[in-house]
């Protein structure tokens, strides 16, 4: 009997698309949509992502222009974008506002790089984790006689692969994003 492995297959697929949010989230240097995902406006009582009140563009490579809809949440905008930390730079008109990336120092560059080390980490223990998760399966199954102890190393190795083939892949994606940090 070979084990099914889908489950394990769609976590780690999860903690990939995990890794690529938190990542997108990161501040480069260049103005992406991405960078404001996480900020959460403070309005009729209660909070909302910055897409769900504001349309957000491109102006050139280091500003965003971001338009509320509604012209009265400009200054709520304004404050949660400050708020976040992100250190970006924010100026209000009429029409909305301006969101600034600053040009990255190289001392800048490699905080970010440990920022990125630190999330692939947690990426790679969650892999961990749910490798342990399935690997007790595999033993469960192999200790109730509904697998061989030669099928049970069989899947043993498989799901070794399997493992393998996920760290990689976030590897791909931590060297994507280290690239553009260091531009």
């Amino acid at each position: 009997m070979t084990y099914d492995f889908s489950n394990f297959k769609k976590e780690a697929k999860e903690v990939e698309e995990w890794l690529r949010r938190e990542y997108g989230g990161i501040n480069t240097g260049r103005a992406t949509p991405a960078v404001l995902d996480n900020v959460q406006v403070e309005v009729y009582g209660s909070r909302m992502p910055i897409a769900h009140l504001a349309a957000i563009s491109i102006e050139d490579p280091r500003t965003l222009r971001v338009a509320p809809w509604d012209k009265s949440q400009i200054k709520d905008i304004e404050k949660a974008i400050i708020a976040s930390n992100l250190g970006l730079s924010v100026s209000a008109d009429d029409a909305g506002l301006r969101v600034g990336f600053p040009q990255l120092t190289t001392e800048n560059r490699l905080g970010l790089i440990k920022i990125l080390k630190a999330r692939l980490e947690d990426a790679r223990v969650k892999v961990r984790a749910e490798r342990e998760t399935t690997w007790g399966d595999i033993q469960a199954k192999e200790k109730d006689g509904k697998m061989s102890e030669d099928d049970k190393f069989k899947a043993k190795e498989e799901l070794q692969k399997h493992v393998d083939e996920s760290n990689q892949g976030l590897e791909a994606i931590f060297e994507k994003k280290e690239k553009e940090v260091m531009g």
